[in-house]
């Protein structure tokens, strides 16, 4: 038998389902936030960078366990979702998709920010002085300058929400089909002891992982060169 016809595929498609909710989502979230600290000299940005940052210090179960008070039934939050709205947060998938948005955050924000604050300032200046306004700066003049780190926040976040564990077992538990992503998966089938087939749902990831990795790295590397040569 075939490898791929040992694996149940679920687990990754709901895992590609939540990476790419997860990195739509924050995509437009995360722009206007990393253009906001790229152009801002205020005082408090090394507060509101350091609070964007937490998310990769902290230890996922900490993360998680403050995510899924937030989310429960009796917190105010989740209080008001569920019954006035009818949305359950707390163990279901829309909860993870809450939960993933605030961990991968970084991993959006600090790539788009670091391209923005390596343009050109005179750029950003001149459409100014063209008469353009804020947004459209940002999306027809920024934005196509920083493909990139444009291309890096985006599949970075995509691939880190995809490997993530200690979050989505916390705060969406391990239900089949809503909530048990792949890498969920694989810890269950450690603790059943059935490494081979562990191993298996580990080496799709692995490839996965280092696939996308290598095209960000090759794309980067193909857009450095073309820049060297004009």
């Amino acid at each position: 038998m075939a490898f791929w016809e040992q694996i149940e595929w679920a687990p990754f498609l709901l895992s590609f389902k939540l990476a790419g909710l997860t990195a739509s989502i924050l995509f437009f979230v995360a722009l206007p936030f990393a253009w906001y600290l790229s152009q801002s000299r205020s005082r408090f940005k090394p507060v509101l960078e350091a609070v964007t940052a937490l998310p990769i210090v902290l230890p996922p179960s900490v993360l998680g366990f403050y995510m899924l008070l937030l989310l429960s039934h009796n917190s105010p939050l989740g209080h008001f979702f569920e019954e006035t709205l009818g949305i359950k947060l707390a163990f279901s998938f829309t909860g993870l998709v809450v939960a993933s948005c605030f961990y991968s955050f970084p991993f959006m924000v600090q790539p788009l920010q670091s391209g923005f604050e390596s343009l050109n300032p005179h750029m950003i200046e001149a459409s100014y002085l063209a008469g353009k306004n804020t947004r459209t700066t940002l999306w027809r003049v920024a934005l196509p300058n920083v493909k990139p780190s444009l291309l890096t926040a985006v599949i970075v976040t995509f691939a880190h929400t995809v490997g993530e564990f200690g979050v989505v077992l916390m705060v969406g538990g391990n239900i089949p089909h809503e909530t048990r992503v792949a890498s969920v998966a694989i810890y269950d089938l450690v603790e059943e002891m059935d490494y081979a087939q562990a191993n298996i749902y580990a080496g799709v990831l692995l490839a996965f992982s280092f696939t996308v990795l290598l095209g960000v790295y090759f794309f980067n590397h193909r857009q450095k060169m073309r820049v060297g040569m004009v």
